[in-house]
């Protein structure tokens, strides 16, 4: 009988001793337990506890987990990486600022001369656009000439040249069309660009007291 018992005790303490021995424990896909001295195969990419010599809990290894905060560690340290790029180029900007105007007056001397310009271009384009219409509109009656009912058999179809002329007088128009509402933006551009350097120029100023 008393034998029986201690057969008996060693089976069920051996389980646990094969535990207690155990470096490595996880629950694997499925859904039995393993244990070996090195990381099972079953527990490969699994959560894993890393047990000691009494079968305790030391260490759990969470390779999701761990991958996560890999991944949140590298944006974290990229984003302060482009926040001091950041810094770094505002302080030049800055520094360019202050060493470009001396007073607020600067800046706006610098902006009538560039709405100057601006409206300078614009009345070249207004002109350019002028002498195309009226280029098209001679254009306009030579073809006229050829395209009259009455006569046309007499004439003739419009020469390729004229037809060409034409045609190109209309991409030429065209561009300068598409250019006058471009030179015509380009005042809201200015006028952001120098709202702007007037809003840098007081912070940096302030921050230079």
């Amino acid at each position: 009988m008393l034998r029986m018992l201690l057969i008996g005790g060693a089976l069920m303490i051996a389980p646990l001793a094969a535990q207690a021995q155990a470096t490595y424990r996880c629950t694997g896909n499925d859904g039995k337990k393993y244990y070996g001295s090195t990381i099972p195969m079953q527990c490969l990419g699994r959560p894993v506890e890393q047990l000691n010599a009494q079968g305790l809990v030391v260490r759990r290894i969470d390779p999701e987990g761990e991958e996560k905060a890999r991944a949140e560690k590298e944006a974290a340290a990229e984003k302060k990486k482009d926040e001091e790029a950041a810094s770094r180029e505002e302080t030049r900007r800055s520094r360019a600022l202050l060493a470009t105007y001396t007073s607020e007056r600067d800046i706006e001397e610098a902006r009538k001369r560039a709405l100057e310009d601006n409206e300078h271009a614009l009345h070249e384009v207004e002109t350019k656009i002028e002498a195309l219409k009226k280029r098209r509109a001679g254009y306009e009656k030579e073809l006229a000439f050829y395209q009259d009912a009455k006569d046309k058999k007499a004439k003739g179809g419009p020469p390729v040249k004229l037809t060409n002329d034409i045609k190109n007088a209309d991409i030429d128009l065209k561009a300068q069309e598409d250019l006058l509402a471009a030179k015509k933006k380009e005042v809201n551009v200015i006028n952001a660009k120098y709202d702007e350097d007037k809003k840098r120029y007081l912070q940096a100023t302030r921050a230079k007291r």
